[in-house]
């Protein structure tokens, strides 16, 4: 006797839909996103995320819009794809917008679809990865589309210094729409294929006049190099999310966790005997401060931030002791290691980034002073280099200091210096430590001699007292004495000085004065 057929199959609706779900726009319209050079939604999360780790949410999910003959057009995921996984078996919350359906515009329905993931990730506690490729706002939803816009701000921001934030950017993100990428912690563009812009090159033609590419207006290169917008560059979708995969693994999931623990068979106490050589004898000589990083962290792997940006200033991700730090160094290569305005909220950002999520702070230190010039001073240097000290002095997580050659002025101060709550702070014997550098200084303290001698003489007489300024005053020693710097250490040993600071204050516990928040100086 043959089973009973049911007048109605559950199971082949549920296969429709769930076909229809994945087809999106349509075979032309998916292979005209490959053409383009970028990833489907689901491909990207399916590289992004751990094999099969995948848990789609609203899949079925559809728009409410009624006018302009959207009521004929209803694709189920209304053009963006949510929920959740894993990297390296952590939990991620993941959203992508799928450009095949409606450009990945932004409707009342998809902006509650990510409102619902970024909620869930603050209740349990996990990142929030948005992938970005979407032409905006849906028109022919008006101001409801508005409105999600601005519900999913509110969650980028309540959920800023709780949960990490990341957005790849690997399409258009115009007008209101970028506004969410630049609340989060780091932003990645991918090269040729991505643009951010709040207005378009038409619009600034037609008020401005101005001519202007798509790509020289808001492309990857313009804002990871001159914007600052963009914290790092992919080569294309691939790339972009094998950098993400690479981030999070550097990242707590949350607050009110340590940073993931990655054993290392990096001994702990090696030696690096070409740091003894590292630093020039003339003190005029540049040398790249990255080689001291690498150098001295674990399997010398460095995930630098904002590479291509105040590149004077370096930021970024290392492990010491199997544990996450975040670097910050001067770079003497660069404008001789000066902060200026960009350099300042470069770090500034850096610094309260790892702040908030329990990653210490290691920072690398030769800076002459602030950069001198009418262009720095009129662009508010003073409220920008502010920033820096805020960061740092409001900072309460570790924090350990190796100066290596030039500690100036109130460069100084503002460098992780002891003054402002650093814990441990070390200087290699070619620190010097001043008010200004000894050439600078002596035309200062020493004017009248000078003038008084043989203009012959005048030159010869400067460098003689220079150095002798040098030697009494512009040295680590004076400052060891008083208890500024803890220790004067051999290069060669900074690793496992780092690693034995670390140790010591890993237990750290330090608290600011009970308040809202402060009032940095934006």
């Amino acid at each position: 006797m043959e089973p009973e057929k049911r007048p109605h199959d559950p199971f082949e609706e549920w296969r429709r839909r769930d076909r229809e779900a994945e087809e999106g726009g349509g075979a032309e319209r998916r292979e005209r996103q490959h053409a383009a050079g970028k990833l489907l939604a689901r491909e990207r999360i399916a590289l992004l995320l751990d094999e099969d780790s995948f848990e789609e949410l609203d899949r079925f999910a559809t728009h409410r819009t009624t006018e302009f003959g959207m009521e004929e057009r209803k694709p189920l995921g209304d053009g963006f794809v949510t929920g959740y996984g894993r990297i390296d078996g952590r939990l991620v919350y993941v959203f992508a917008q799928d450009f095949t359906v409606f450009g990945g515009s932004l409707s009342e329905t998809n902006a509650a679809k990510v409102t619902k993931i970024m909620d869930l990730a603050m209740r349990v506690g996990a990142p929030v990865i948005g992938l970005n490729d979407s032409g905006g706002a849906r028109i022919q939803e008006g101001v409801r589309s508005l409105a999600g816009y601005a519900d999913i701000f509110l969650r980028n921001t309540l959920a800023s210094g709780v949960i990490p934030q990341i957005s790849a950017v690997m399409g258009p993100c115009a007008g209101g729409a970028v506004y969410s990428p630049a609340i989060t912690d780091f932003v990645v563009m991918t090269r040729d294929t991505s643009y951010m812009f709040v207005t378009g090159p038409d619009v600034i033609k037609t008020v401005t006049h101005e001519e202007v590419s798509k790509e020289e207006l808001g492309g990857a290169v313009t804002h990871n190099t001159r914007s600052g917008v963009a914290h790092f560059i992919a080569r294309d979708d691939a790339a972009c999310l094998a950098l993400i995969r690479e981030l999070v693994g550097y990242l707590p999931s949350n607050n009110l966790e340590d940073p993931p623990v990655r054993p290392s068979d990096d001994p702990t106490d090696r030696s690096e005997p070409a740091l003894n050589e590292l630093v020039p004898a003339d003190p005029r000589q540049p040398y790249d401060i990255k080689q001291a990083i690498t150098a001295v962290v674990d399997d010398r792997r460095f995930l630098e931030v904002h590479e291509l940006f105040a590149p004077n200033i370096v930021v970024g991700f290392a492990r010491l002791d199997a544990r996450t730090v975040g670097i910050v160094a001067n770079q003497p290569a660069v404008l001789a290691g000066c902060l200026d305005i960009n350099a300042s909220a470069k770090a500034a950002r850096f610094v309260r980034f790892c702040d908030a999520f329990n990653i210490p702070l290691v920072t690398f230190e030769d800076v002459p002073g602030f950069l001198p010039g009418t262009q720095q001073e009129y662009g508010g240097i003073i409220r920008h280099g502010a920033k820096l000290l805020f960061a740092f002095a409001e900072a309460t997580v570790p924090k350990i200091t190796v100066i290596t050659r030039k500690a100036y002025g109130g460069a100084y101060c503002v460098m992780a210096s002891k003054h402002i709550r650093t814990d441990i702070n070390f200087a290699w014997p070619t620190a010097e430590i001043a008010v200004m550098g000894p050439e600078g200084a002596v035309n200062i303290v020493y004017r009248r001699e000078i003038e008084n001698a043989p203009e012959s003489e005048r030159e010869a007489l400067r460098q003689r007292l220079a150095a002798e300024f040098r030697e009494r005053l512009a040295n680590p020693y004076v400052a060891a004495e008083r208890g500024y710097v803890d220790a004067v250490i051999e290069p060669a040993h900074t690793r496992a000085k780092l690693i034995a600071a670390l140790r010591a204050i890993a237990g750290k516990r330090d608290a600011n004065p009970r308040k809202k928040h402060g009032n940095i100086p934006l």
